[in-house]
């Protein structure tokens, strides 16, 4: 009786497909909040001077191109009131200087393009006029957004 092996095809090699894949990364945050912005004094004869806050910083990642920075508040400062915000720019990106912020989103930085950049600096710029009248503490939330340019 004759018995025959299966024989199988071997090889010192072998092919496997692998998939892969990038999704759009757009990420940003900020490094803490500002201290508080308070006008308490001004000369004589004048409305009070400016004050200002460059404490905080931001960071972002981005694959994308043409992107933009945008910040908003939740609700508008009180008549005679103006909160400023400037961001420095990044390698790829232009800041909008001084910026006036307000509940409509207002482009703080354009022209981004693929980049990670951190800790640029975010300079907070607050004044009143003689016609605010006194404000106790408020807080205001600002919303910052790395959207498409």
């Amino acid at each position: 009786m004759l018995a025959f092996a299966a024989s199988a095809m071997a090889s010192n090699q072998t092919t496997q497909s692998v998939s892969y894949s990038v999704s759009a990364i757009n990420e940003i945050g900020a490094s803490g909040d500002p201290a508080a912005l308070s006008v308490t004094t001004c000369a004589a004869g004048s409305d009070p001077a400016e004050v200002t806050n460059a404490l905080t910083t931001y960071s972002f990642s981005t694959n994308g191109t043409n992107k933009k920075i945008t910040a908003a508040l939740n609700s508008n400062v009180a008549s005679g009131l103006t909160l400023k915000i400037n961001m420095a720019a990044p390698p790829s990106g232009v800041s909008a200087g001084d910026v006036t912020l307000t509940t409509d989103a207002a482009n703080a930085v354009t022209s981004i393009d693929t980049e990670a950049a951190s800790a640029k600096t975010i300079t907070y710029k607050f004044s009143a006029t003689m016609a605010a009248g006194v404000i106790s503490s408020t807080s205001k939330t600002v919303t910052l957004t790395l959207t498409d340019g």
